[in-house]
Order: structure tokens, then C-alpha cells, then sequence
């Protein structure tokens, strides 16, 4: 039988089991991570609404890249063997560049063991470097080549031919990116067919080959040039981090446009390549980050509480094995630069840690800096930069927290556009994102603090769109605008499209849906919370961005910040704060293609389009208002109830235990203490057996009268000494008497020992980190 003592460590167990489970109840519900900002609007278009553009429709063209010819209003779109030339007013093909790989070309990238779908030329670079010139680079069956191309007219004539080795992928599902800059083309990808030397280039300046502290297996996904330098964007496994197991965290790297090279070895390395982390995170005590950056958008300069800013938006997610995450971060290129001129990190040993380096060991001039001549620069500055090229202070998150998290297993972020500084109604401005998905969808999302301060964040998801026919992923967007006009009922005019790039369709659709006919109130327009629109109280209808007299409060009514105005009459719409009190069903808990358009007694608008029953009037709005599920009152009130029942059954549960386990009084055990095993056999008397004795035991032994034996010889006087019978050091002595437990036969202990260290390890086979 148990003695009382376990069975009250039991109860106590059992009682401590109850608490941890209702404290983490009761933590879980209220630090969980915040719920997902819902939509304004679920939009699904119809085909009416959008402009598409399907190229070949035989096989898959892995649309990626677009590059906006301003000169003639087109789109130019690499894909698979050709580049597409689209109008950029209804996507129709006005011309195309087909560019195919030859046959040997093609063969040889079979025999290398690659897919003859692979094996074509993908177009994964375009630079137009003066008027009526094309710069494009291709994969050419894994034997990447650039052309330099003349434009005359709409037909497209080769001028020069060479390599596009360091400047176009090899693979075209590698992640890469190349920017042109004063006549120099700025590349990130890989030098090589396995995809295994990673580089930065620029003819003839590259990072150091072969160096995970340059480049770790990095996956580049946007770059630009502002001032002296250009920059990069990439995630890649982090080597600060490598000691305590892979990780994989975003970067940015820049270089100097003026670098030349350095002099002797560095003569085509870069002087003046760093890097530094970006830090997307939730903040807290133990910030939770997004580490895996996944696209960029264009600089952009705005106005941002009470001072000018430039921002670069970025999009991130997490791991593929984590918490399926996804956020939108912006950074301030001031924040950039001044990581650069930061402390160095470094690990002064193989296993010691990376830490900053005192800036006392910093060599002059200071390494990373631009340079008249790069090549003059002394040795101890260049050797400092090959290994140091990690800065310490990591970028941070230029509102202080991400601008839109996503908890989903539906889909994350994949793609990012923003359309700066949209003047609303007051003289306010606020930076419009487009995010997309790779199941397709767009939201479209705005910072509701961002005119009023750089320091807070209050997210709000204008739209969530379901643009594309099928759940493809997203692989980039970009915003286009014209001079051309509408001329629609409600008077306004094209101010601009989103252009949505899959593998298989390019599609183009309006910015905002603010003239829907559908929306009738002032207090639903005002709540969406949409910086493209606002209620004009002559026409009495929601307008859009460009509208006559549009920066005149006194004719429009709008408040991004709040979504509520005073001038109009509460409606069924209410402003996002009430939406969130009212609950959200996260992704998990409706349908990932649509929500349902058949929930009574919602005050929220969705517009849906009923693809059977369409009609020529445009989109329906139906209410879809999601009913309270938990007040906070009910919240508390089930906390407590859960965790006073979990208590009690802790308690009974012990109490019992202990009654059942109770020790009596006239029980005399040996050991008071005793395992299960005793506490059985108590209880089943006739299954005692005799236990096998793992060890040799000791005979008691009695005592008797002494008897005389004669004295041993010499020889054997040694064997029988009292100091004969002290314990001999293992491998020492091969006598009867030696301990020979555990060891098998045959089997010899200095052999054994002298081979081996403390902990059993053959030293000849130790590998020493």
C-alpha cells in the first residue's frame, strides 16, 4: 500500500494539474494574439470588372516580372520565351519579343538532368537604359543570356548579345532581383547551375565566393538605389544564430555606386558591401517575429505624424513549419542608415558568441563607407570588411509594430504595392497597401494613425478581395495611373489600377469600389475608413478620389482615422471599433473563398457578386453582420466558473485517492516508503515469488570458536595480504579477484581505456567543434 505521504503529493499533484491548466485558460484568453482586423468589404468581382490578359493558354508562361514603359503607356511582362507588350489601358497585346533558346542549348540542359519544361528561356530581367532600348536577360535553358534590344516602333531588333552569368538566374523559380541604375545593371541571384554560389553584382565587383559570411543560401525579393548607395532585400540563415540551430532571418544589404574595387585580391570584390537584420516583430517582452521576408515595394516619401519620412514596405510571414503568420512592416530608410554606421557584430572564437565589437577596434577610414577611390584603401581597412560585413543593431519597425498581422492557415502574403500619400478631404494623407496572397486574394489595407503620428498603429482592412478566378498565388502587383478619362454615371474618372501578376493570367482592376451604387449612406461610406473616398453631400452619394472640389471638408465628408463623422446620421454601418467588439470569425472558421452572404442582422458590407444570377447593374451589397458570440461579462463569468470546477475536481479527485491509498495505523513495514512493487505484492500474498538477485549477497555470518590453520607459504603471502583485498583500478589486474561485472568476455578493460576518454569516446574518432 502507498504511504500516506505519496498519496498527499498525489493530491497535491493533482490539485497543482487543475491550476495550471485553468491559468493557462485564463492566460491563453487574455494575452492571446490579437484577433484578425476584419474586412470593410468582401469583394468578389465579376467578370465584367476586371481586365485580364491570359497569353498562352496551351502552357503555363510563369508571368513575374512587369516593367512600366511610361514613354508609350504600356506594360512590358516577362514570361516564358517571350515578352509581352500590354496597353495599359485595357491589357491587349499591341506587340511581343520572342526570344527562344536554341535546340543545343536545349539539349544539354536535358542531359544535365533538368525537365524539359524548365529547360526554356524565362525573362527575369528588363531595364530600359535610354529611350527606345531594351535591356532583358533570360534563364536560356540554364545557361542564362542578356540582349540589348532596339525599338522601333512596335518590332524589336537585336543589337548586342553576351552572357547573363551573376546577373540572371540559372533556375527560373529562383528568387532574384536586379536594378538599373546610371547605366550599371545591380544584381542579386546566384552565379551557378547547382544555385549554390550566391552573389551581389555589378560588372565587375561581386561578394566574396563561397562565403557564408557574405551570403547564406540568401533569397532575394526586391532591391533599390537612393542617394550613394543601392540596396537589397533578402532572408537567408543567419550565422549569428548558427550555434544554437538553423534560423532564417531578413536582411538589407547596400553597396556604394562610386565602389571600384579595392587593390591586389580585392581588386573585383566590393569595399563597401554591409548587411543588417530587419526586425518585423510583434513587440513585448519576448517579441514574436516574422523572419521570412517575402517582398518589397517601391521607396516612397510621405508625411507621417509630424515629420517627412521615407518608408520601404515590406511583407513577411513565418516559417513554412511555424504558426502560419503574415504581417506588414515599414522601415525608414534613416533607420537604414543609421544601423550602418552602428557597432560591427563578430564572434571572436569558433564557439563563442557574436557580439558587438568595440569601436575602438574599428579601423579609419571606417569600413562600408564610400570613397573617392576605393582602390587606394589600406589593407587593414579591407581584411576588417571581409569579416565584418554583419552589422549589430538590427532595423526596426518604423511605427513600432507591424501595420497588419494575419493569423492563417488559408494563405500569406506574397506580394505588396502601395500607393503613396492619398490626399483626403481636410488635406490628410495616408499611404494605401495592396497585399497579395497565395491563394489569391487582395487586401487592401491603411494605417489609420499614420497622418496623425509615426508612432502608433491602428490597422484597418478596407477590402479583402477575391480577384482571380482560381486560389493562384500571387507573384507580384503594381500600380499604374493614366491621364486618360472615364466618363461613368457618377462622373469620375480612371484614377488608376492595380495590376495583379499570376503564373498563368496578368489582371488589372479599379482601386476602390467607393461609386458603388449600392453604398447610399453617408455613414456607410465614412466607415469604410477608405482614403480613396468620401460622401459628398450635393450629389448625396459616396464619390471617389479626383472628384471636383475634393479637398474641401465642407463638400465631403470623410475620417480615416475614426470611420465616424458628425455631420452624418448613424446608419447600419458601424466604425471598425464596434465591428471588433461584435467578433470576427477568423480564417479557420469560414469558408477560405467567401464568407456567407446569408447571416441575418449583419450592419457590415459585403459585396458579393452571384456569378448565376448577375445582372448589368454592378456588384450586390447584402448585409452580413456576424451576431456577438462572447461579451466580456460571459468571457469572465466562464474563466471563473472553469476555474472553481477545475479546482473542486482536483480536490475530490485527491481526497479519494488519498482514502484509498490511506496507510493504516497497525501496518509495521519495513520501509515506509515502498514502490509499487511492494504495494502488490501486499495485495496478492500468493503471487510472491523469489526475486532474482542482481547482485551476490552477503552470507550472514555467525559466530564460532577460532580455529588454528597453518601459515601459508611465501609465495602466497602477497595474494592473501589484507592490502590484497582493497579494490584494484579496472584494466590493472586480470586475477580471479578482479571486478569483471559487465563486461563481457574476451573483452580487455586497458584496451578499453586507453582508447577512451571520460565519457566513453574513441579519441581517435572525437571531431572537435
Amino acid at each position: 500500500m502507498l504511504s500516506s505521504e505519496r498519496c498527499h503529493r498525489r493530491l497535491l499533484f493533482g490539485q497543482t494539474v487543475a491550476f495550471v491548466v485553468v491559468t493557462v485558460f485564463v492566460v491563453g484568453n487574455l494575452c492571446a494574439w490579437q484577433e484578425n482586423v476584419r474586412p470593410k468589404l468582401y469583394v468578389s468581382l465579376a467578370d465584367e470588372e476586371y481586365l485580364r490578359f491570359q497569353g498562352n493558354e496551351s502552357m503555363i508562361d510563369y508571368f513575374k516580372l512587369v516593367l512600366r514603359d511610361a514613354t508609350s503607356n504600356s506594360l512590358l511582362v516577362g514570361a516564358r520565351n517571350i515578352v509581352y507588350n500590354l496597353s495599359i489601358y485595357d491589357l491587349s497585346e499591341q506587340t511581343r519579343l520572342v526570344w527562344y533558346s536554341s535546340e543545343d542549348d536545349i539539349k544539354m540542359c536535358v542531359m544535365k538532368g533538368k525537365d524539359e519544361d524548365l529547360c526554356q528561356n524565362y525573362i527575369r530581367v528588363l531595364a530600359l537604359p535610354t529611350p527606345g532600348t531594351l535591356l532583358g536577360c533570360g534563364t536560356n535553358a540554364f545557361r542564362p543570356m542578356c540582349r540589348m534590344y532596339g525599338i522601333n516602333g512596335n518590332s524589336y531588333s537585336i543589337e548586342s548579345e553576351k552572357p547573363g552569368q551573376a546577373v540572371c538566374p540559372y533556375d527560373p523559380a529562383h528568387n532574384s532581383t536586379a536594378v538599373f541604375v546610371d547605366n550599371e545593371l545591380y544584381s542579386g541571384t546566384v552565379a551557378d547551375f547547382s544555385g549554390l554560389d550566391p552573389i551581389i553584382y555589378r560588372e565587375p565587383l561581386q561578394t566574396e565566393q563561397y562565403d557564408s559570411l557574405s551570403l547564406n543560401a540568401p533569397n532575394f525579393v526586391g532591391s533599390f538605389t537612393q542617394g550613394d548607395f543601392v540596396y537589397f532585400f533578402f532572408r537567408e540563415t543567419a550565422v549569428e544564430f548558427i550555434n544554437c540551430g538553423k534560423a532564417v532571418v531578413s536582411r538589407v544589404a547596400r553597396v556604394c555606386k562610386w565602389d571600384k574595387g579595392g587593390p591586389h585580391r580585392y581588386k573585383n570584390r566590393w569595399t563597401t558591401y554591409l548587411k543588417s537584420r530587419l526586425n518585423c516583430s510583434m513587440p513585448g517582452d519576448f517579441p514574436f517575429y516574422f523572419d521570412e521576408i517575402q517582398s518589397t515595394s517601391s521607396l516612397v516619401e510621405g508625411r507621417y505624424g509630424n515629420g517627412n519620412s521615407k518608408l520601404i514596405y515590406s511583407v513577411f510571414s513565418t516559417s513554412t513549419n511555424a504558426i502560419a503568420g503574415s504581417a506588414i512592416c515599414a522601415f525608414s530608410l534613416q533607420d537604414i542608415a543609421d544601423t550602418f554606421e552602428g557597432n560591427f557584430k563578430e564572434q571572436s572564437g569558433l564557439n563563442s558568441n557574436w557580439l558587438p565589437v568595440n569601436p575602438s577596434k574599428v579601423p579609419d577610414p571606417r569600413p562600408g563607407s564610400c570613397h573617392n577611390d576605393s582602390r587606394t584603401l589600406p589593407d587593414l581597412t579591407l581584411n576588417f570588411k571581409k569579416t565584418h560585413s554583419l552589422m549589430d543593431e538590427n532595423v526596426p519597425t518604423f511605427f513600432g509594430s507591424p501595420i497588419l498581422t494575419r493569423v492563417s492557415t488559408v494563405y500569406r502574403f506574397t506580394a505588396i504595392a502601395v500607393d503613396p500619400q492619398i490626399k483626403t478631404p481636410g488635406g490628410k494623407t495616408y499611404d494605401v497597401i495592396f497585399v497579395g496572397t497565395d491563394h489569391g486574394k487582395i487586401i487592401k489595407t491603411v494605417n489609420a494613425e499614420s497622418a496623425d503620428s509615426n508612432k502608433k498603429v491602428t490597422s484597418v482592412v478596407i477590402e479583402e478581395i477575391d480577384a482571380l478566378p482560381t486560389s493562384e498565388p500571387v507573384r507580384s502587383l503594381e500600380i499604374v495611373r493614366t491621364m486618360q478619362y472615364d466618363t461613368p454615371k457618377d462622373g469620375s474618372y480612371d484614377d488608376g489600377k492595380l495590376i495583379i501578376v499570376t503564373d498563368t493570367t496578368v489582371i488589372a482592376i479599379k482601386l476602390h469600389r467607393c461609386s458603388s451604387e449600392k453604398i447610399t449612406s453617408c455613414s456607410e461610406c465614412v466607415a469604410l475608413q477608405d482614403p480613396y473616398c468620401a460622401w459628398d453631400k450635393i450629389a448625396g452619394k459616396c464619390r471617389s478620389h479626383g472628384a471636383p472640389r475634393w479637398s474641401e471638408e465642407n463638400y465631403f465628408y470623410q475620417s480615416v482615422a475614426t470611420g465616424d463623422h458628425a455631420a452624418c446620421p448613424s446608419g447600419k454601418m458601424p466604425k471598425d471599433g464596434n465591428a471588433e467588439k461584435q467578433g470576427y470569425r477568423g480564417d479557420i472558421d469560414y469558408d477560405p473563398q467567401r464568407p456567407s452572404k446569408d447571416q441575418p442582422g449583419n450592419d457590415m458590407i459585403s459585396i458579393m457578386q452571384d456569378k448565376s444570377g448577375y445582372d448589368d447593374k454592378g456588384p450586390q451589397i447584402t448585409p452580413d453582420l456576424i451576431n456577438a458570440q462572447y461579451t466580456v461579462e460571459t468571457l469572465v463569468m466562464a474563466v471563473l466558473a472553469g476555474a472553481i470546477f477545475a479546482l473542486l475536481v482536483g480536490f475530490i479527485t485527491g481526497y479519494f485517492c488519498g482514502r484509498r491509498c490511506h496507510k493504516d495505523e497497525d501496518d509495521n513495514l519495513p520501509y515506509p516508503d515502498t514502490e509499487y512493487e511492494y504495494f502488490e505484492q501486499r495485495q496478492n500474498v500468493n503471487r510472491i515469488q523469489t526475486e532474482p538477485k542482481l547482485l551476490p549477497q552477503v552470507e550472514e555470518v555467525t559466530y564460532a570458536e577460532p580455529v588454528l590453520l597453518p601459515q601459508p607459504s611465501s609465495q602466497n603471502k602477497m595474494q592473501h595480504s589484507p592490502k590484497n583485498t582493497l579494490r584494484k583500478p579496472m584494466g590493472h589486474h586480470h586475477g580471479v579477484n578482479s571486478e569483471t561485472l559487465f563486461q563481457p568476455d574476451g573483452y580487455s578493460a586497458r584496451d578499453n581505456y586507453r582508447g577512451r576518454d571520460n565519457f566513453g569516446t574513441l579519441r581517435s574518432h572525437q571531431v572537435y567543434l
